[in-house]
């Protein structure tokens, strides 16, 4: 089996709220605060942070979009996207958990909607890294998930049919879009429940 795992929520820990109160304090000074700021800067995955994902924006560009469109100074968005990197830190207990798929002789794989430069930072920095076979991130190819092009760009990189791919992604309109395209798929909330579901399929 070729068991893919996205990244930042399901691998790596991804807390934008906690991200935006710690960069911007007086911005943020309480919870509904940062919640406002992360969907101004964030825009849910959208509109200026899409374009850094697809791998189309540069940093310098993303934060003056940003900045014309929120208000906050540029320093400010840049203090932000500066930040993210090491706020990805690895979630020990999926680690754990691609440690058992590996050593039960599946493919460990990846597939990851982050930026240019997120992604040399998380290559470069955390060893759980070399454990994966192969991956695809997002601003590489300038396609995201859940259009169709990135997985069907994954299955032609890992050289494998859909039937015999895996997904776990913790964002429900991926996963849906890995179904409707003959990939197995769970919506991964946490690796505790993320092993039970894989030994009821046998993977574990």
């Amino acid at each position: 089996m070729n068991v893919v795992f996205d990244l930042g929520g399901v691998v790596l820990t991804w807390r934008p709220v906690e991200l935006v109160a710690s960069v911007l304090p007086g911005r943020a000074p309480d919870e509904a605060a940062a919640r406002h700021w992360v969907r101004e800067i964030f825009q849910d995955y959208g509109g200026d942070w899409l374009a850094f994902d697809r791998g189309v924006v540069e940093v310098p560009e993303l934060v003056e979009r940003i900045a014309g469109r929120t208000g906050l100074t540029a320093a400010e968005v840049r203090a932000v996207v500066d930040a993210v990197p090491a706020s990805l830190t690895p979630i020990e207990a999926t680690v754990e958990l691609m440690r058992e798929v590996g050593a039960a002789g599946h493919r460990l794989l990846y597939l990851s909607n982050m930026p240019a430069p997120y992604a040399d930072h998380v290559e470069r920095t955390h060893a759980f890294f070399a454990a994966f076979d192969d991956g695809v991130f997002s601003a590489r190819v300038r396609w995201v998930k859940p259009e169709a092009a990135i997985f069907e760009r994954a299955l032609s990189r890992f050289q494998a049919a859909a039937a015999d791919c895996l997904f776990l992604d913790d964002h429900a309109p991926n996963v849906k879009a890995a179904r409707d395209l003959g990939w197995q798929a769970l919506q991964f909330t946490d690796a505790g429940a993320a092993r039970r579901e894989l030994q009821a399929l046998g993977v574990l």
